[in-house]
């Protein structure tokens, strides 16, 4: 793929993002995808065959990016520092591309919704990476009793996504340091939860 040909797409991909983002994906026609991009109609239909395909990839696109961010996240040494940076990671995703966060709140729970299927498998391709991240914790005894990893890994990516939107529409003066300390300190007191003694019978 060519350097122009890259480029193009990114413009397309920006465009659509930021209006579909906005609006949800089914509102948005091609022809208004072209004059954000600033781009001749037939151009999005020369690089993808169409509207469709265009979110399609799209999607992909941003789940790809994201996914490669919490990855660098799984080199700390300690599962302290690794959640950290996790969370770090995905707060600074969010900050950087909040209309994606946008879109997958609008579609990811919409029933039915044309890219419910496509979200659900990108949704798991993110979660299993925190999965991962809440394997650490539990197998370093930070897990409440009784809590499943797998419940804590969609906890945990549920609520950093609406503590993220949170922030960027309602709160966006705070700085990223201080959203990343909010959560972290949620999730320290989650893992010194005390277990229940006689007393609390």
């Amino acid at each position: 793929m060519s350097a122009r040909t890259t480029a193009t797409k990114q413009k397309l991909f920006d465009a659509a993002l930021k209006l579909v983002g906005e609006r949800g994906a089914a509102s948005v026609t091609v022809d208004e995808i072209a004059a954000e991009a600033g781009v001749a109609k037939g151009t999005i239909y020369y690089n993808f065959a169409s509207k469709d395909a265009l979110v399609e990839a799209l999607l992909h696109h941003g789940v790809e990016i994201l996914a490669g961010r919490l990855r660098s996240a799984e080199s700390a040494e300690s599962s302290e520092d690794s959640l950290e940076a996790l969370v770090d990671q995905m707060l600074g995703f969010w900050a950087e591309y909040p209309a994606f966060g946008q879109l997958l709140v609008s579609e990811l729970w919409r029933t039915p919704g044309q890219w419910h299927g496509t979200l659900s498998l990108l949704r798991d391709d993110i979660v299993s990476i925190v999965r991962g991240q809440m394997k650490r914790l539990a197998d370093a005894g930070r897990l409440p009793e009784g809590v499943e990893v797998g419940t804590a890994s969609a906890a945990l990516f549920g609520t950093l996504l609406v503590i993220a939107l949170d922030w960027q529409v309602f709160q966006p003066e705070r700085s990223r340091a201080e959203v990343r300390e909010s959560v972290m300190l949620l999730v320290r007191g989650l893992g010194q939860a005390r277990r229940p003694g006689p007393a609390d019978g």
